[in-house]
């Protein structure tokens, strides 16, 4: 069954770095409405094994389709990597979107021929970042910098503090060292630090942050296929497996929103068999104050 133009876009992410996308979406698609998911009880993905990356993704990905969203957003770039095929194969006819890493515009725009990529172990890992690497880059050089730590402080509201750009120097320096004049910001969770980023390494590198590609791409497709929601009303609903009270707090500081979540228990501690209850009824509660 196609679904109905009015019917929200589903977002989901590990935590809060999804946000970063779900701006991007909100801004350019503001009659759309959208249904967010932040799994916080396993954030973040980047340093999990893909089987349980997979598990959750799926997870969270069909219980979304299943409450009638007319579009899947997978916003968080080692979801993206590790379960959007997948995704694709047991959903067909249906769109799903995910963040391949921007190489393809880094490689346009580098000129030392030298990129940089800031991601985590389980998107460096996955057959979608080492597609793309194949695909786009055969005649530069792609540095590959591993950031663990740094989604979590995101996660923890200190995007801006003394630890972050600390963590931020020692990422960045080797790439510098390197000679990447371009850098890529391969998971969500980063874009809330790219000011930090441009001011350590200067006007002469260029920072790509690919959620505004994202959002383009989902109007282009909602737009193709007849779905672009009608003037009126949007409703934007948050979800998280971890504490509402926390989600909205932490989302007020990172982005400036009130966001009125609920709480989603799994089903189950441990994949496999982890599951979410429906999500459809909560799609008939009255709306929330956004």
């Amino acid at each position: 069954m196609t679904p109905a133009a009015s019917a929200p876009i589903g977002i989901f992410d590990s935590g809060l770095g999804g946000l970063s996308v779900w701006r991007q979406i909100v801004a350019l698609l503001p009659a759309e409405s959208t249904l967010y998911v932040a799994d916080r009880a396993h954030v973040p993905y980047g340093s999990r094994q893909e089987g349980e990356i997979r598990a959750y993704s799926e997870a969270i990905g069909s219980r979304l389709l299943e409450a009638g969203c007319k579009a899947i957003v997978v916003a968080c770039n080692t979801a993206s990597a590790v379960v959007l095929q997948p995704l694709r194969e047991r959903f067909p006819g249906q769109l799903i979107l995910g963040l391949e890493p921007a190489v393809k515009p880094a490689v346009a725009l580098t000129r030392s021929g030298v990129v940089g990529v800031m991601a985590t172990p389980a998107t460096f890992q996955g057959r979608l970042f080492r597609a793309t690497v194949g695909r786009h880059a055969t005649r530069v050089r792609v540095v590959e910098q591993v950031c663990l730590g740094l989604a979590d402080l995101v996660e923890a509201g200190d995007p801006d503090g003394q630890r972050t750009e600390a963590l931020l120097r020692g990422f960045l320096e080797p790439m510098l060292a390197a000679g990447a004049d371009t850098i890529v910001l391969g998971c969500t969770h980063y874009p809330f630090v790219i000011e930090a980023i441009r001011r350590l390494v200067g006007p002469d590198v260029t920072v790509i942050d690919p959620a505004p590609a994202v959002a383009r791409h989902l109007s282009s497709l909602l737009e193709r296929h007849g779905l672009r929601a009608p003037p009126g009303t949007s409703c934007h609903r948050f979800l998280t497996t971890g504490e509402a009270e926390r989600f909205d707090r932490d989302a007020r500081q990172l982005i400036g929103i009130e966001t009125a979540s609920l709480h989603v228990p799994w089903r189950g501690a441990t994949p496999p068999g982890l599951e979410l209850p429906p999500l459809t009824p909560l799609l008939q509660l009255p709306p929330q104050p956004f």
